[in-house]
């Protein structure tokens, strides 16, 4: 039968099983991972950890004993993250009597806005009614949002057994991670142990990119809310900042909480047209992430086209929601990379001196995990 098909007909069928076979290990891997999801978060939170605080460990044990490096690097960061946090609740709870009462004058605002100045007139009785459906349909609906309640309850529980297991990953990759790398290439045949710790090397050092691309977009944000919030006058400028920079860490709901946020406060300060103003503002500085910052740093720090990330993006929203959009790219980078080191050539030996390979060009710029 093979001595009739064509040739053409022949490559396209060759092409074809092997194409069905790598769609079926990747559906498989999404299984798996799926079973073990909790799992997967964990360690991929412990390496976003590892690529940010590694730096800080390393000045670190120049002077001190690993251990101890780690343990204040990890201190440290905790201290951050916590004091932004107090930073702005302590801001907000200062200032929470006066924007009180300026929310309370800008609610009065909207409804005389609504009564006369809208072009479809809306009366408080009409509010007051819809006010009555909405209690009506809470009391109606109480033992399905109690149940959502427990669900989300029980999810929360999940987000803190991922969080302190990965903090205790995070712990040992930073105070042996070297020592776990070359134990795992030692359990490999010795003639691929090359290849595996040039690609650990590259893929690796792709991920701390990503990271520091995360973390360049989300102080921009930051920097760009402050700016505008303080032209337009909103109160409580900086925590609000601080706010949409901690949200940028959070795909598709971050910047909205955070606008959200700024609303109110705009809102309770100066009205509900500098409310207005600001939603848009920093609704076109989450435009500006996206299509602009996103594509731009990722694209530098991940050497991903542009092109490629925003479909590595769309694509992992609609697989897999919050947690593919922010697992996306650096996976997508993680496996172009490591693609590309393995399927480089050796150098000759001629060239051997000018051409780096994989794992030379990585140890050039950072360590392992």
């Amino acid at each position: 039968m093979d001595a009739t098909a064509p040739r053409w007909l022949m490559k396209m069928a060759g092409v074809s099983w092997r194409l069905l076979v790598v769609v079926a290990t990747i559906a498989l891997i999404f299984y798996a991972t799926s079973r073990v999801l909790l799992l997967f978060v964990a360690v991929f939170l412990a390496l976003v950890f590892t690529a940010v605080l590694r730096p800080a460990v390393d000045a670190l044990s120049r002077v001190l004993p690993r251990a101890v490096s780690t343990g204040l690097a990890m201190l440290g960061g905790v201290l951050v993250f916590v004091g932004l946090l107090t930073y702005v609740g302590v801001s907000v709870a200062d200032r929470w009597s006066k924007l009180s009462e300026q929310f309370g004058q800008g609610i009065e605002d909207i409804i005389d806005f609504l009564e006369n100045g809208s072009p479809v007139p809306i009366t408080v009785g009409q509010i007051d009614q819809w006010i009555e459906n909405g209690r009506t349909w809470v009391e109606e609906h109480g033992g399905e949002l109690a149940e959502q309640a427990v669900a989300r309850a029980g999810s929360v529980v999940e987000v803190l057994t991922a969080l302190a297991l990965a903090f205790f990953c995070t712990i040992f990759f930073l105070a042996s991670g070297r020592q776990m790398w070359t134990w795992f290439l030692n359990q490999l045949p010795a003639s691929v142990r090359g290849s595996w710790s040039a690609a650990g090397g590259a893929g690796w050092y792709a991920f701390s990119g990503y990271t520091r691309g995360i973390l360049i977009i989300a102080v921009t944000d930051g920097l760009l809310a402050f700016i505008l919030l303080t032209v337009l006058g909103v109160p409580l400028a900086a925590p609000l900042a601080v706010l949409v920079l901690i949200g940028a860490f959070i795909p598709l709901i971050g910047a909205p909480a955070a606008m959200v946020v700024a609303m109110i406060v705009a809102l309770a300060a100066n009205g509900p047209v500098q409310a207005a103003i600001v939603g848009i503002g920093i609704a076109l500085i989450g435009q500006f992430e996206g299509h602009v910052l996103q594509p731009l740093v990722m694209g530098k720090q991940v050497s991903l086209h542009p092109v490629v990330i925003a479909l590595a993006v769309a694509g992992g929203t609609l697989t897999a929601g919050i947690l593919g959009a922010v697992i996306a790219v650096p996976l997508v980078a993680v496996a172009w990379t490591v693609y590309s080191t393995l399927r480089t050539p050796d150098p000759s030996p001629t060239d051997e001196a000018d051409v780096p390979t994989g794992i030379e060009a990585y140890e050039a710029g950072e360590s392992h995990p």
